[in-house]
């Protein structure tokens, strides 16, 4: 998933876009304040888990909670069947859409996988290839109609539809997994409005069973999206229309969405507290404020002021750190995430490895770090590989059997070693979103440090994220473009939701455009393992892409800082996404 996008995603923070930084001049760097960088764990499981959610201790109705976020645009569309990026997806998966399963906050602080619209987390034969997820009858839409097992198939079905929703997640998730989605494609663009020409979903009273084309252990991880959740048919869910204004089966609902600025949400009356066990009502209204400018949501932060009191913040900037260490204390939450950024030289352009590394000593890590507001050795720690801190089966990766830190020398001896030196840079292409202060200031930092290692940067301004130019192969800008980069965080904590997405080719997020068919099969081969042996194996796998190719340049592991106001009541972070822990928060009187 693509941190704040991005993010993706990337997310990517993802959002937490390559280039999506908070560019300032280098601040001195603040490596601890009370906080270190913190790993992820991985989520545990509890298929027996009914609603009503625990009540959250001292907590009381009423109110608005304000959230402002900093340098993310917001989701892309409403639409849980084309959701794809960290901002967006937290907020609807928490509010509004339900999907098959979904996560918790354990006693821990740790992300617990526990049921939603499915009464546990699904049924599996012995091979993963069929699953059956038995659908509550207690579910309802905001009009008090019924959440039926054939809205939750035709939901899913939906998700085939590469098309109509190419940067959701059925495009890597769905259509490499569901037996026959890639004969198929789609209600929409296929013309089978009812998914009745899909084989792979059937419905049986409250029955919907999924048939895999391979085995896929995860699908109960997966069905924690909210692609993987009902949608009603007819003309109510047209593509179009549905993206600006879903229907919710959460407990709040869509009030007003101004894309890339607001979106408010209200109390959904028809919302059963008994059928769902992990979310809360408690406050009357959430209002989302995207795009927000660092400085300005800091000062608002750290004020004390009434605009803070009821209000968060989804990032901080590392010149704040101290302050805000000492005048929020426990008000100042560190999130841990699986996230990882990165930089994606262009596979079939810079075909040299030696380039591709000489690209890795070249960034400037902590000063574009520094410069996006993030805090070194708490927010940001330096990435060997793409499987995340914590993760199991994981290897530590070392280029040169050594961390890679920026080092112009070793960059130019890699460039002169391929042929490039000064009276010859290597010419690097890349894009930033030019409305985005912290981007132009982030990529005055990237290119400074390029240039000083032998690069030639062409850095073309953008008006939008360069995500919209990055997953569009027909877009011309992105033609011309040798380096991209992509944020990542994984919907299950396993390399099969980390390398494929990144690297299989013609992946749709695969913005290095990297394809080698021996590691496409080896991927694949993994799927087949016992289950107990697929992580050590995918650690494998990473390592000895990274090893062997090197066709991305990780620059990051990811946590992130929020500031809660003194009248947010349970200021804690959801650890699946590591984004806020909206489920649990409410208003203090």
């Amino acid at each position: 998933m693509r941190p704040h996008a991005v993010a993706a995603l990337v997310t990517g923070v993802a959002l937490l876009a390559l280039v999506a930084c908070d560019g300032r001049a280098p601040a001195p760097r603040v490596r601890d304040a009370g906080r270190t960088y913190a790993e992820a764990q991985a989520p545990t499981k509890d298929p027996a888990r009914v609603g009503p959610a625990a009540e959250v201790p001292g907590a009381v109705t009423g109110g608005t909670i304000t959230v402002y976020l900093p340098g993310a645009p917001g989701p892309d569309t409403l639409d849980p069947t084309g959701g794809w990026s960290v901002s967006g997806n937290s907020i609807q998966q928490a509010l509004v859409s339900r999907s098959l399963t979904q996560y918790a906050r354990g006693d821990d602080g740790q992300p617990v996988l526990v049921p939603d619209l499915a009464t546990d987390l699904g049924r599996h034969n012995e091979d993963f290839t069929r699953w059956t997820f038995t659908i509550r009858d207690d579910a309802t839409w905001e009009d008090g109609s019924p959440v039926t097992a054939e809205e939750v198939a035709f939901g899913i079905c939906r998700s085939l539809d590469a098309k109509t929703f190419p940067s959701g997640p059925g495009t890597e998730y769905a259509k490499t997994y569901f037996a026959g989605a890639d004969d198929y494609d789609g209600p929409y663009t296929g013309d089978d409005p009812l998914c009745h020409d899909y084989p792979g979903i059937s419905v049986v009273g409250q029955d919907v069973t999924l048939e895999m084309s391979r085995p896929f252990p995860e699908m109960d991880y997966l069905g924690s999206v909210m692609a993987m959740g009902a949608v009603p048919t007819g003309e109510v869910s047209e593509p179009s229309r549905y993206s600006q204004r879903p229907l919710s089966n959460g407990p709040y609902k869509v009030a007003r969405w101004e894309p890339a600025e607001r979106l408010v949400l209200v109390r959904n009356d028809a919302w059963d507290a008994r059928s769902d066990p992990a979310r809360h009502q408690y406050a009357d209204e959430f209002v989302f404020e995207f795009d927000q400018d660092q400085a300005k949501v800091d000062e608002i932060m750290l004020s004390g002021g009434p605009r803070s009191e009821a209000a968060l913040s989804t990032s901080l900037t590392s010149d704040r750190y101290v302050e805000a260490d000492a005048r929020l204390g426990d008000r100042l939450v560190l999130q841990a995430t699986q996230c990882v950024t990165t930089l994606t030289p262009d596979y079939t352009e810079i075909s040299d490895v030696r380039v591709r590394k000489a690209l890795a000593y070249a960034y400037p890590y902590e000063d574009v770090w520094i410069a996006s507001g993030e805090v070194p050795g708490v927010t940001r720690v330096p990435a060997d590989s793409l499987l995340s801190r914590g993760m199991s089966g994981r290897r530590d990766v070392r280029l040169d059997d050594r961390q890679v830190t920026y080092d112009p020398a070793t960059a130019r001896r890699l460039l002169a070693e391929a042929g490039y030196g000064t009276d010859r840079p290597y010419p690097i292409t890349m894009a930033y979103n030019a409305l985005d202060p912290s981007a132009s200031d982030a990529q005055t930092q990237v290119t400074a440090g390029f240039e000083a290692s032998g690069f030639e940067v062409r850095a073309i301004p953008l008006q939008a994220s360069p995500y919209t130019v990055w997953l569009d192969p027909d877009n011309e800008v992105n033609r011309a473009l040798n380096v991209r980069g992509v944020s990542w965080c994984p919907i299950w904590p396993a390399g099969a939701a980390m390398l494929p997405p990144l690297l299989r080719s013609g992946a749709a997020f695969n913005t290095a455009h990297f394809a080698e068919p021996s590691v496409d099969d080896a991927m694949d081969a993994i799927a087949s393992l016992p289950v107990g042996d697929q992580a050590a194996a995918w650690g494998a796998l990473d390592e000895s892409i990274m090893k062997d190719y090197f066709p991305v340049v990780p620059t990051g592991y990811v946590n992130q800082l929020f500031s809660f106001g003194s009248r947010i009541g349970n200021p804690t972070g959801d650890g699946s996404l590591g984004t806020p822990n909206y489920k649990d928060l409410y208003v203090v009187p």
